[in-house]
């Protein structure tokens, strides 16, 4: 998951508060804050780096190791904190208002510049103008919504919200600025097309243009304030539709008999007496049972209950969908779906659907060969009924038995995954493919929210330090559990104009967090600063490390596919530096690791052992592979329904159903037509559907990301054959078309050009359905 960045305009702030960027003195770039110059990078030997790589490992798994490289690397840890993440407002809490007034003091001062601007040179410079001002909203916004997320003191939640909201309401009158809107346009119409711009710059312009125009900015004052008021009722009704997902019916009382085949030991957890058990109908412990219990009614009494939604949480929804509407008419959009895609590779809902129906039909067979299947083991059961919703689990899992163990010995596959073993094998790989590596660094005092989070240093062979990623990967009471990659900070050239004296004087350009040199000393980039979140268990005790499992593994290399688009993708603009690209196009780097994560030249270089050193059995991960292919054409069946029900809610049907729009309807509506197994009425599942509140009609998104995925994967990577998958060629080849544009260049070019592709170069409705007929065959 990634938390989608925040821009200028309300419309692109997006936070990860329910699921799934925000300034230092410059001399920071020659001291412990930044990275080592490059002379150090081009003279490191390699038994350092053999040092930095055994270090890598330890520091993870082991906590004493931790704690003993902090101290070494760090002795006097008795000095004041230097402020979170290194920010020097960020000491204790209260400093997170100052950090915001300060920030809106420097952000009218570009807003008055913007506004005067009357000569050339002044309306050339607006982009960039434009762009810092961005920043430096998002320095704030990014950090302080990701420390209410994440930061387990309730004094450090309560200042970033307070900072959020003076910031983000600053914003709201940055978006009803006209004058803003007007002098960008009069900038592109005398630069647009000049020459005068790069690409990004141009890019940027259409970005922002596009922002203000979806923020209804050209209408009278009259009905901006109505788009602000309604853009306020959305977040208001989003958050509290995400807050209210919870079952009608809390818990299900069962005899202990209705519940064979699950495991004794759960059951155990849920007893209410010798024979009576009171399961919860929500979280892990339903899906469980709904894998494992023999009684097909207790399988549909289970099922029914959790997609059942109260009536006031339903209205939420679609006084939410209904909102939305209001808002893409203000715009002058037929639809939230015409408004939230015309920056999207996608750009329409009709080329949406056209991806959608591709796909299906290349899923179709898969689906009707594994129902086949399923309704013969039914059958083989005494059960001559077809099969149901609450059957799919059930008899997935029956068909992956014979892959199954058939016995949990000392070498099962976690003991080849310890979680620093994982961290030094993405560090390799990425050494192989991109030329960068991890290398742990000791954190300062108040440097990090928790004593378990870890600090990567990422440093290039030849560019030196490229990004600082911070890990906190352990489970603890009250975190959020969900894998997230945040962006604290984008990559942005530091200009001149912002250091004052020149680019070698100590100036509070950057906050106090990390700026590095980049080719000679008279250019500096404001590093990206990057946070990965887990929720992998800590170890039992301190002599076995933290072990995953491989459905772990993979989540960790998604993520961290995240992050390496955020490192590479180092731009001089960060309004498209690294994951500051369209929502249709931001998966793709997670996705595509996640293939790397199953390949064995790739697992060659770290999977071992964590006791005897020895090498990963390969069959294992074949079988794992196996067990997560079966089934997987229903799970596509569903991931394309829910794709097509978000389009259906965020088009105009809200507003065009005779009576007032009933969510439940369309579900029904979507569901009859193109589901295979039947949707047992009586529920309103919809009202679980959280992902509509962030997506907003680009549900469709992950679904096309992993299209594109197995295609680069099996074009570019050669599907792993021959070493392929480590090989510098074709990592360089992914990094130069894809990965170092960030948002930067059309992602349809991206597309054309590592694929070597030329015919989706323009994407259109044409290229969505091609991708949809390459299928998701993982």
């Amino acid at each position: 998951m990634i938390n989608l960045p925040c821009r200028l305009s309300t419309p692109s702030l997006r936070n990860a508060l329910h699921f799934y960027t925000p300034r230092g003195l410059l001399a920071a770039a020659a001291t412990a804050t930044a990275g080592p110059k490059q002379s150090r990078f081009s003279s490191t030997t390699s038994h350092e780096r053999s040092l930095e790589d055994t270090t890598l490992r330890q520091i993870f798994d082991s906590h004493n190791d931790w704690l003993q490289f902090s101290q070494h690397h760090f002795s006097d840890l008795a000095r004041p904190s230097r402020g979170l993440f290194q920010n020097q407002y960020l000491i204790e809490p209260s400093g997170f208002l100052k950090y915001a007034q300060v920030t809106q003091k420097k952000c009218q001062k570009i807003v008055d510049d913007v506004l005067s601007a009357a000569s050339t040179e002044a309306y050339a410079a607006i982009p960039r103008q434009l762009d810092l001002l961005s920043d430096s909203l998002c320095r704030v916004l990014d950090i302080a919504d990701f420390v209410r997320c994440t930061h387990p003191d309730a004094q450090y939640q309560e200042a970033a919200i307070q900072a959020y909201a003076f910031l983000f309401d600053y914003m709201n009158v940055l978006n009803t600025t006209p004058g803003l809107n007007a002098q960008l346009r009069k900038a592109i119409s005398t630069h647009g097309a000049s020459g005068s711009w790069n690409e990004e710059e141009k890019m940027v312009a259409q970005i922002l243009l596009r922002d203000f125009s979806n923020s209804a900015i050209e209408l009278p004052a009259e009905k901006r304030r109505r788009f602000v008021e309604l853009s306020n009722q959305m977040k208001a009704l989003g958050n509290e539709f995400l807050d209210s997902m919870t079952p009608t019916t809390s818990y299900l009382d069962f005899d202990i008999r209705q519940l064979k085949g699950m495991d004794p030991l759960i059951l155990a957890r849920y007893s209410e007496g010798r024979k009576r058990i009171r399961l919860p109908t929500v979280g892990d412990v339903p899906y469980t049972a709904l894998g494992t219990v023999e009684d097909e009614a207790t399988r549909r009494e289970i099922y029914i209950a959790g997609r059942q939604s109260s009536r006031k949480q339903t209205k939420l929804l679609e006084r939410l969908m209904v909102t939305r509407v209001e808002i893409a008419n203000l715009s002058g959009h037929e639809s939230y779906a015409h408004m939230n895609l015309s920056d999207k590779l996608a750009k329409s809902p009709e080329a949406v659907v056209s991806f959608l129906t591709a796909l299906s039909a290349d899923n179709a067979p898969r689906v009707m060969q594994e129902l086949v299947r399923m309704k013969q083991m039914k059958a083989a059961d005494g059960i001559s009924t077809g099969i149901e919703q609450w059957d799919l689990i059930y008899y997935r899992n029956r068909l992956n038995v014979d892959l199954k163990p058939k016995s949990r010995n000392p070498d099962f596959m976690p003991a080849y995954f310890s979680l620093g073993t994982v961290m030094q094998g993405l560090s390799r790989l990425f050494n192989r493919l991109y030329g960068i590596r991890f290398v742990p660094r000791s954190t300062s005092p108040g440097e990090t929210w928790h004593s378990d989070v870890r600090r990567l240093d990422v440093l290039h062979e030849t560019d030196g330090h490229v990004a600082v990623l911070y890990c906190d990967l352990f489970a603890r009471a009250g975190k959020n559990p969900n894998p997230t990659h945040f962006t604290l900070r984008c990559s942005r050239l530091i200009s001149p104009s912002e250091t004052g004296e020149g680019p070698d004087s100590p100036q509070d350009a950057n906050d106090g967090m990390a700026v590095s040199s980049f080719i000679n000393n008279h250019q500096y980039y404001q590093l990206p600063v990057l946070a990965l979140i887990c929720d992998f268990p800590h170890p039992p005790h301190s002599s076995v490390p933290a072990l995953l499992g491989f459905q772990d593994v993979k989540t960790l290399f998604h993520e961290m596919g995240h992050a390496i688009h955020s490192i590479l993708g180092r731009t001089s603009l960060q309004v498209v530096a690294g994951t500051r690209c369209p929502t249709d196009f931001a998966e793709l780097p997670s996705v595509l690791m996640e293939y790397f994560a199953s390949d064995p030249s790739v697992l060659a270089l770290f999977a071992r052992h964590w006791e005897t050193g020895a090498s990963l059995p390969y069959e294992m991960v074949k079988n794992s592979l196996l067990m997560h292919g079966r089934g997987q054409g229903v799970q596509t069946e569903t991931q394309i329904l829910f794709s097509l029900l978000d389009q259906a809610y965020h088009s105009s049907l809200p507003v065009d159903m005779n009576g007032g729009f009933d969510s439940t309807k369309a579900f029904f509506d979507v569901y009859d037509k193109y589901s295979s197994v039947r949707e047992p009425r009586g529920t309103n599942a919809q009202g679980f559907f959280g992902h509509l509140v962030e997506y907003g009609g680009t549900y469709y998104s992950y679904l096309f990301d992993r299209a594109i995925a197995g295609k680069v994967w099996k074009e570019v990577f050669s599907g792993g054959k021959d070493g392929r998958a480590v090989d510098r060629e074709a990592g360089e080849r992914y990094k130069e078309e894809v990965l170092k544009w960030g948002g930067g260049r059309s992602g349809w070019a991206c597309v054309s050009g590592v694929l070597g592709e030329e015919r989706l170069k323009d994407g259109g409705k044409a290229a969505m359905e091609e991708v949809g007929k390459w299928g998701v065959h993982d």
